[in-house]
């Protein structure tokens, strides 16, 4: 189903700047929430033990933390929010159709970005220094971001909605313009600060930390994808 002529005929640097708008408070939020993290891990002690317990944890677990923190992240904590305050404790078909998708989608894309935070130590060094997360952010929301991140996100979602029928327009060049550019700001908005925190953290406590971050995320961008698919049906 095509989107009504007028969405399409929007800028998409105009959809991406509405889409930063509609996400300043939410993105403020959790932005001050990771603010507040990294203080805490360099200054508080306590707060650094229960850190440093979270990344023995971590590195126990290998890739399996990865996964199942992305997954209850990003899907199970925004779903049962979902039947809490949307639908006031009932719980439905379409929750369970949702975490169908979500959970392994979330999950596998836990597992994406612990190889990728990895590597990004490997390539550039696991210090909080300027010389260190400057090239870090760049290639984080720069390149990993626009040529994986957010197609693959913004296809996935689509094809979902699409009732998980996919068409040739998802990989043209109309498409990425119209749907994944203005994502693509959205998430700048919201994810350049947060990840500069990130990378301010030593590695093995970037999982932890990112798994809080983006259990807000998902819950925004579900909220954004299911306002899309309502706009598309209307």
């Amino acid at each position: 189903m095509s989107e009504p002529t007028g969405i399409m005929r929007e800028a998409p640097w105009r959809a991406g700047l509405r889409a930063v708008r509609a996400n300043v408070v939410p993105g403020l939020i959790v932005q001050g929430a990771m603010v507040v993290l990294l203080v805490l891990y360099y200054f508080h002690p306590p707060s650094h033990g229960v850190f440093v317990r979270l990344a023995e944890t971590k590195a126990a677990w290998g890739f399996g933390y990865s996964v199942l923190a992305a997954a209850v992240a990003g899907a199970l904590v925004p779903e049962l929010l979902r039947i809490v305050i949307n639908q006031r404790g009932r719980v439905m078909q379409k929750n369970f159709e949702e975490l169908l998708f979500t959970v392994p989608f979330w999950g596998g894309m836990g597992f994406v970005v612990d190889v990728f935070y990895r590597y990004q130590a490997q390539w550039f060094g696991d210090e909080p220094l300027a010389s260190v997360v400057i090239p870090q952010v760049l290639v984080d929301q720069f390149l990993y971001n626009p040529l994986f991140a957010a197609p693959v996100t913004v296809w996935l979602f689509a094809w979902k909605n699409r009732g998980y029928r996919m068409t040739r327009d998802f990989f043209t060049a109309r498409y990425y313009r119209g749907h994944i550019v203005p994502a693509l700001f959205a998430t700048w908005g919201v994810w350049i600060p947060v990840v500069t925190v990130l990378y301010l953290l030593p590695e093995p406590v970037q999982i932890p930390l990112f798994s809080l971050a983006l259990s807000l995320w998902a819950i925004l961008y579900a909220w954004m994808s299911d306002e899309q698919a309502r706009r598309a049906t209307a």
